[in-house]
C-alpha cells in the first residue's frame, strides 16, 4: 500500500470511526430512556439498567455503521476534491481504481466488523436481553410493582402501593386476594417487602390489618398483626421457558435450521441470509460515492449536484433494502433480491473501474489552464 493510499485511508477511518461513536450516542441514548422507567418506577438497580443499556448497543451499531462509512467516504473525498489533493494525486500517476481503493478498503474493514456483529455479538446480545426481559416479565419481583398503580399480578391478586423506600421496601399497600371466591380478603399495612424462598415468593408484611368477607353470611372478620406473611407460590407456574425468535439464535442454529413438517423453519432461513447479506450493504454504501464523484469531468463551482445524486442513491438504497427485507419475511422466493440490492452499487462501481469507464475527474484541468 502506498503512501497516499495510506493517507486518503487514514482520513476516511478516523472520520468513520468518529461518526459511527456520534450516531450509535446519540440513538443509543434516545433508546436508552425508555429504560429510565425501570428505575424510576420499577425500583430497577442502576447497575441493571446499565446492563441492559449495554445489551441494547450492538443493534444500533449494526444499523449506523453503514450510514458512518457512506457519510466519512462522501465527506473525506469531498475535501480531497475541494482542496485540489485528488488533482496533486491524479498528477503523480494514481489510477482511478487507486483513487477509489482507500474507499473501497474503509468499507470491507467495517463490514468485517459487521460480520462479527451480526453472526456473534448481536444475536448473543439479543439473547441476554430478551432472557432478563421475560424474567423480569414473568418472575415475581418487586421491579413489576409501580407506585401509584393499581398492579394485577395475578388473576386473583391486586397490589397498590405508595411508594418506595431508598431500600426497596414498600410503604403503604392495599392488597386484594380473591383466591377464594366467596371469601375475598382485604389487607392494609404499613410497610411490606417481597421475598423469594424456597417454597416459592412471598410478601412479608409489618404493622396491618386483614379482613376476610364471607359472601353467604355477609360476615366481615378482622384481624389486626404486626407481622403477616402472604404466601404467593401459585406464581410459580409462570412460564420458566420460552421459544428463541430468530434474531437470538446463533449462526450454526440458523445454518441447521429446525424442521418443521419435514422442512427447513423458513423464518430461520430468511434470518440466515439477512444476516450474511446486511454486511455487504456496506461495500455498496462505500462505494456510492466513489460512483458519483470520480467521474466526469472538474467544476470550480463545486460538487453539490454530484453530492446530492449520492446521498439520494444512498437514501434508496436503505429503503428499497428495507423494504425487500420486509417482503423475504414473508415470500423467502424475495431472499436474491437483497444480495441484489446490498452488492448493486458495489458492483457496478468495479465493473466501471475494471474497464476503465470512470474517467479521469481532472482531465481538463490542463486545458483550462493553458
Amino acid at each position: 500500500m502506498d503512501r497516499l493510499t495510506r493517507y486518503v485511508l487514514r482520513q476516511a477511518l478516523i472520520v468513520t470511526l468518529s461518526i459511527g461513536i456520534v450516531f450509535s450516542a446519540a440513538v443509543w441514548l434516545l433508546q436508552s430512556l425508555r429504560l429510565i422507567d425501570l428505575i424510576v418506577n420499577r425500583g430497577l438497580s442502576l447497575g441493571m439498567f446499565l446492563y441492559l443499556a449495554v445489551l441494547i448497543l450492538p443493534r444500533f451499531i449494526d444499523v449506523v455503521l453503514p450510514i458512518a462509512v457512506f457519510t466519512a467516504v462522501l465527506f473525506v473525498y469531498c475535501k480531497l476534491i475541494a482542496e485540489s489533493e485528488l488533482v496533486v494525486m491524479r498528477a503523480s500517476g494514481m489510477s482511478q481504481w487507486a483513487l477509489a481503493k482507500p474507499a473501497l478498503l474503509v468499507g470491507l474493514i467495517c463490514t468485517l466488523v459487521l460480520y462479527a456483529l451480526s453472526l456473534y455479538f448481536l444475536p448473543v446480545a439479543n439473547r441476554a436481553f430478551k432472557d432478563l426481559q421475560f424474567e423480569i416479565r414473568n418472575k415475581f419481583a418487586s421491579v413489576l410493582i409501580q407506585e401509584g398503580v393499581f398492579n394485577t399480578i395475578s388473576d386473583n391478586l391486586m397490589v397498590y402501593v405508595k411508594s418506595h423506600d431508598a431500600n426497596g421496601d414498600l410503604n403503604s399497600l392495599l392488597i386484594e386476594d380473591s383466591s377464594e371466591k366467596e371469601k375475598p380478603i382485604t389487607i392494609f399495612a404499613e410497610r411490606g417487602a417481597i421475598v423469594d424462598t424456597d417454597e416459592g415468593p412471598r410478601i412479608l408484611l409489618a404493622n396491618g390489618i386483614r379482613q376476610q368477607f364471607e359472601r353467604d353470611t355477609g360476615h366481615l372478620s378482622s384481624l389486626t398483626f404486626e407481622k403477616y406473611t402472604l404466601d404467593l407460590s401459585e406464581l410459580k407456574d409462570a412460564p420458566e421457558i420460552r421459544d428463541r425468535q430468530p434474531d437470538e439464535r446463533y449462526f450454526s442454529e440458523l445454518w441447521s435450521p429446525r424442521l418443521i413438517n419435514g422442512v427447513p423453519d423458513p423464518a430461520l432461513i430468511v434470518e440466515l441470509n439477512m444476516r450474511l447479506a446486511g454486511p455487504l450493504a456496506t461495500l455498496s454504501m462505500a462505494a456510492l460515492p466513489i460512483l458519483c464523484l470520480l467521474p466526469g469531468e472538474f467544476n470550480r463551482r463545486g460538487q453539490s449536484r454530484r453530492i446530492l445524486l449520492a446521498v439520494l442513491l444512498a437514501l434508496a438504497l436503505e429503503i428499497v433494502d428495507v423494504g425487500f427485507k420486509n417482503l423475504a419475511g414473508r415470500n423467502d422466493y424475495a431472499v436474491p433480491l437483497i444480495y441484489l440490492n446490498a452488492l448493486g452499487p458495489l458492483l457496478v462501481t468495479l465493473w466501471l473501474l475494471w474497464r476503465g469507464a470512470v474517467r479521469a475527474p481532472f482531465a481538463t484541468v490542463a486545458r483550462a489552464t493553458r
